[in-house]
């Protein structure tokens, strides 16, 4: 029997008036649009409407950049999901939270619940939070260094999916003759005791539709890379040319398949920031028009915190400096880290000019041209091995998002490339992944079995289905 045609993953990465950092300077944009739950109501019912697979939102315990920039307020996300799980039917929904600065019963406790109010469609983004202003948020004077980050963020999940299956499937048994509502040898302690953490368990929510939500991760140094191979099912990355794109995509597979996991439960989604019109001048016109309203002081000072020095040491009309600190040196986002020198080096880009590159999509791929163009360039990486689907960043919302439902999508159904209805119910259904088995009931849990401590970039992380500490 022939095997069925292998068809793309898209998730629209749902931020304010758009991810380019002018966008709600348009005469278009409601500059309050992050704050106006009927904004993002409309934004899911059109990616809906596209039958995307998800939508998600970024979210920091802290000011997104300077307030004078861009639209700075947000609201909390997994609060947000709740809302718009009542205003949607199918899409997934995909909140961000922070491994650094919650805890692991709270955390797994709001991400059950939210399974169960959306019917099936909750995920959540694995996020360890860089950067010591959110630190201070928290009592802490600076932020923990990078590799101690991913270690807790590791047990945290480890923690998490303990609690998630510490009720079996078949726990709440509601008969009403005998008087018994749950079955109390199906619900668990988990009492795990750990470097970070000691959770003594049950959760106080059933299992939930999913099992688990869907874990997703975005983070792509070695550190990173080490824990999407373990616990993650879907991966938001930044790649600017197809060759690096390549390069992640075979590295991760195999990493994923040195944990003992199958690679096929990975999904890979590089952003793309797409940019259309009518014609490829038009589009080059309508990403020249946002660039020209970036203010550079503000952007300059945010560039000089990601590369670690000083904003006098960028001229907007120089080169980045050949004596930039180590990539080693740097407890932040290195993976972005790497991305933008290399990116500014490669191409030879001055601060202004990079500046510029970074305001529609802050580092991942900016195309602007025709949907035809559009799905060509989505084609090219879905087919040669640089990708399974696609993080949506349109520059301008909603009508970035609209054009490319209503005409980036038609072209690639036409290809074969996409789904024209949903199959699934469920979040994990449209990413085509298995509902976890419990653990405790003779199964592995989360990500696969125990022992995949040692895994390549994160050593001594704890499998997620191992006994009670």
């Amino acid at each position: 029997m022939a095997s069925p045609q292998r068809t793309l993953h898209l998730n629209a990465f749902l931020m304010s008036t758009g991810h380019h950092e002018a966008s709600w300077r348009l005469p278009e944009s409601n500059p309050l649009a992050s704050l106006d739950i009927n904004h993002y109501r409309n934004l899911a019912r059109i990616a809906e409407r596209g039958k995307f697979d998800s939508i998600f939102f970024a979210d920091s315990p802290v000011i997104f950049g300077d307030v004078g920039r861009r639209p700075a307020g947000k609201l909390e996300p997994t609060v947000l999901l709740t809302a718009i799980a009542a205003a949607t039917e199918k899409i997934g929904l995909i909140a961000t939270a922070s491994t650094t600065y919650n805890d692991p019963f709270n955390l797994a406790r709001r991400f059950a619940s939210v399974d169960f109010v959306s019917g099936g469609r909750a995920g959540w983004n694995v996020v360890t939070t860089a950067g010591p202003d959110a630190a201070r948020n928290f009592g802490v004077d600076d932020q923990p260094a990078h590799a101690t980050r991913y270690e807790r963020a590791a047990e945290f999940l480890d923690v998490a999916g303990k609690l998630w299956d510490s009720w079996d499937d078949d726990a709440v048994v509601a008969d009403k003759e005998a008087g018994v509502w749950a079955d109390p040898d199906k619900v668990r302690p988990i009492d795990h005791v750990g470097k970070h953490f000691r959770v003594r368990g049950p959760l106080n929510v059933p299992r939930s539709p999913q099992g688990y939500p869907l874990i997703v991760q975005a983070g792509s140094s070695e550190n990173g890379k080490g824990l999407a191979a373990l616990y993650a099912e879907a991966v938001f990355t930044a790649q600017q040319t197809l060759q690096d794109a390549q390069e992640f995509y075979t590295d991760l597979k195999a990493r994923t398949a040195a944990a003992g996991r199958d690679p096929e439960g990975i999904k890979i989604l590089p952003g793309i920031v797409p940019v259309l019109a009518g014609t490829e001048a038009e589009a080059k016109k309508l990403e020249l028009e946002l660039d020209e309203l970036i203010r550079p002081e503000y952007a300059r000072i945010e560039l000089a915190k990601t590369l670690g020095v000083s904003p006098d040491e960028l001229p907007l009309d120089r080169q980045l400096p050949a004596d930039l600190p180590d990539e080693d040196s740097i407890q932040g986002a290195k993976s972005r880290y790497t991305l933008i020198v290399e990116l500014g080096r490669r191409e030879k880009l001055t601060v202004r000019q990079l500046i510029g590159r970074l305001g529609g999509g802050r580092g991942h791929r900016t195309f602007s041209g025709t949907p035809e163009q559009v799905a060509d360039a989505i084609q090219l990486w879905f087919e040669n091995g640089a990708a399974d689907g696609f993080n949506i960043m349109p520059a301008v919302l909603p009508s970035g998002l609209e054009a490319f439902v209503d005409h980036v999508v038609p072209v690639l159904r036409q290809r074969g490339l996409f789904r024209t209805e949903y199959t699934a119910d469920t979040l994990r259904g449209h990413y085509g992944l298995e509902r976890p088995l419990n653990r405790y009931s003779g199964a592995a849990g989360l990500a696969g079995a125990a022992g995949l401590a040692g895994a390549p970039g994160l050593a001594g992380a704890p499998g997620l289905a191992g006994a009670h500490a």
